[in-house]
């Protein structure tokens, strides 16, 4: 455990828990515990990160933290932990939850109203806060949020990041010293998170303690003042967000991540060229391999065009995880195709204008944009959920308008973003195997193909689909796609709620797909797999296509990306960077090892 000067708001010493566990000898066997001898202080006024890869126990310590252990949740509870100095044992849950406020992972079950005004009058009249002090609390509370404009609007209509504030401002209402956030922006695009992690930066400026669990490692670097990483149950590092991200090859064989700045750095200290913390920010990785370069590029004869320096570093930038176009077959015909293709939801909520797409057997093509910009309902008229007002979408030569779904579902395979709409049996075999049944496979031949993805995927075939994390579901609502072996498959959000461990398994599966010629549509608010995995993407915003084309060339025109509010990946923002000030060899890198390579060759040179 870190020594903190603060005072501590939050105290856990030696905690250990295990869901349901018999009181009686549950203190030994910590092999099923979800927390193991857990040992921690947190300040007040912090902000703090937690990081670990899924199943590590990071819900589970927030759960401690609010008190929903040892209050709501069943289990055996070993070790103490002390809210404003008192044990959580020995006071009510509504004593701690004067103290510390909580934002779920699954925003949708924590809302109680239909209208955002509701929704904050909710808690304050549940604790009994005087009626003159309501209408200054949820004025005062909308301002500081920034979501004054949403008082009166329906709950439904707002988009992901829109709710998030909501239930954060709902829950700041109530005035919490301490408020601990569950993977807030984990279905929220970049211009979305980083709002809300504004949000949470402007409440901490006004004495609020913010804990905050999320998989977006650079988000945490650039907010956070410290960073804890859980593995199996344990707290294995804690400190600031420099220190535990140099510890690079550690984290990685735990399964988190780390910003692809730091992992640069990192990569350079290995070969001795840097030492140190890392860096944690483009400007900063340009400054240290500025001054790295500059002596040997002033020393060197050669001068790269930007045309052979994009060539060179392309080339340099190679790796398995490098989405290089592949040329289509002469004559090919695409398996998708939309014409012209417009609709509108009743009300005039949202819609989709003019969108014109075509995608090819084999192809990866990611759909990048803000929240509600029309992405989810592009899938969903691909897959036939809806039809089109005007226009033509064509899947599998098949004309959306004149068949069944059921037709349409034979060629195209649908990953919802959330993988409950889509899990219905009692063990993950019969999940994998169902839609192989529905098609009329043998059910012996289907659990055997089951069987095998569901090995890929690293899952127990015996589990109980709701028994698992959601990352876990979310891999076996994946595994129940890629069985059924379709021509076209749509991943709404992907990754969303994985540890990096398992959206590589998603991504590398996504990828062995294509390359058996699948055609995989991907919506990702992640721009690092995007960038990885997708050889072309298409750009929306505001419901219309702004442009399309090669995952490079997209990510790097930086006035589309303004315009989509989409902020591209720190590697090809860093390439940009130094191709424009330091040598144009640097254009056109997708990947750390590009980067490095040439940095390295460059310092050679001299």
């Amino acid at each position: 455990m870190t020594a903190r000067e603060e005072k501590p708001i939050i105290e856990m010493s030696h905690v250990t828990f295990s869901y349901d566990a018999p009181a009686e000898g549950a203190a030994e066997n910590r092999e099923d515990a979800a927390l193991r001898d857990v040992s921690l202080s947190i300040g007040e006024g912090e902000f703090v990160g937690v990081i670990g890869p899924s199943g590590a126990g990071k819900s589970t310590l927030a759960s401690v933290m609010s008190g929903a252990i040892p209050h709501h949740y069943r289990g055996a509870l070993y070790g103490a932990t002390l809210v404003d100095g008192h044990d959580t044992c020995d006071v009510t849950l509504t004593d701690i939850s004067q103290v510390v406020g909580s934002v779920l992972q699954d925003i949708d079950t924590q809302m109680v109203a239909s209208v955002v005004e509701d929704e904050m009058l909710f808690g304050l009249e549940n604790f009994g806060v005087p009626h003159d002090q309501i209408e200054g609390r949820i004025a005062q509370t909308l301002e500081t949020v920034g979501i004054s404009n949403l008082r009166e609007r329906e709950i439904a209509t707002l988009s992901g990041g829109q709710k998030q504030k909501v239930a954060i401002a709902a829950i700041l209402a109530m005035r919490p010293r301490v408020l601990v956030l569950d993977e807030p922006t984990a279905a929220l695009d970049p211009a979305s998170s980083t709002l809300v992690f504004d949000t949470l930066r402007k409440v901490r400026e006004e004495g609020v303690t913010v804990v905050v669990i999320e998989q977006k490692v650079a988000l945490l670097s650039e907010y956070c003042d410290r960073i804890l990483v859980m593995s199996k149950g344990s707290l294995v590092l804690d400190g600031t967000p420099r220190e535990v991200f140099s510890h690079g090859d550690e984290l990685r064989r735990i399964g988190v991540d780390s910003p692809r700045v730091a992992r640069v750095y990192n990569s350079l200290a290995k070969d001795g060229l840097v030492s140190g913390a890392p860096c944690l920010t483009v400007p900063e990785a340009a400054e240290v391999i500025t001054g790295l370069v500059q002596p040997a590029s002033k020393a060197s004869c050669h001068v790269a065009s930007a045309e052979e320096g994009a060539r060179e570093a392309g080339f340099r930038a190679g790796s398995k995880h490098v989405a290089a176009p592949r040329p289509h077959a002469e004559g090919a015909q695409p398996v998708v195709s939309l014409e012209d293709v417009s609709f509108a939801y009743p009300g005039g909520t949202a819609s989709v204008d003019h969108l014109d797409m075509r995608v090819y057997p084999g192809e990866v093509v990611g759909i990048v944009g803000q929240n509600g910009a029309g992405k989810t309902t592009l899938t969903k008229l691909l897959n036939g959920l809806l039809r089109p007002a005007s226009g033509t979408v064509l899947m599998a030569g098949l004309d959306t308008h004149e068949v069944p779904t059921s037709a349409i579902a034979a060629h195209c395979a649908t990953l919802f973003q959330n993988p409950d709409y889509q899990l219905c049996k009692d063990t993950v075999l019969e999940e994998v195997a169902f839609g192989l049944t529905l098609q009329g496979v043998d059910e012996k031949d289907a659990h055997e193909r089951a069987g095998a993805v569901i090995e890929r995927f690293g899952l127990s075939a015996d589990e109980a689909p709701f028994s698992l994390s959601r990352g876990q579901r979310q891999m076996v609502a994946l595994a129940s796609v890629v069985v059924m072996e379709p021509e076209v498959v749509l991943l709404d959000e992907p990754t969303s709620g994985l540890d990096y461990r398992e959206c590589m398994t998603v991504m590398d599966t996504v990828s062995e797909m294509a390359e058996r010629g699948c055609a995989v549509i991907m919506v990702c608010h992640d721009m690092e797999v995007v960038s990885d995995f997708a050889e072309r993407i298409v750009v929306m915003a505001n419901g219309r296509i702004l442009d399309r084309g090669g995952t490079l060339e997209m990510f790097s025109n930086a006035k589309l990306m303004r315009e989509a509010s989409v902020r591209a990946p720190q590697v090809i923002e860093l390439s940009g960077v130094l191709a424009r000030d330091l040598s144009p060899e640097f254009a056109g890198i997708s990947q750390v090892s590009g980067i490095v390579d040439l940095t390295e060759e460059m310092v050679r040179r001299g």
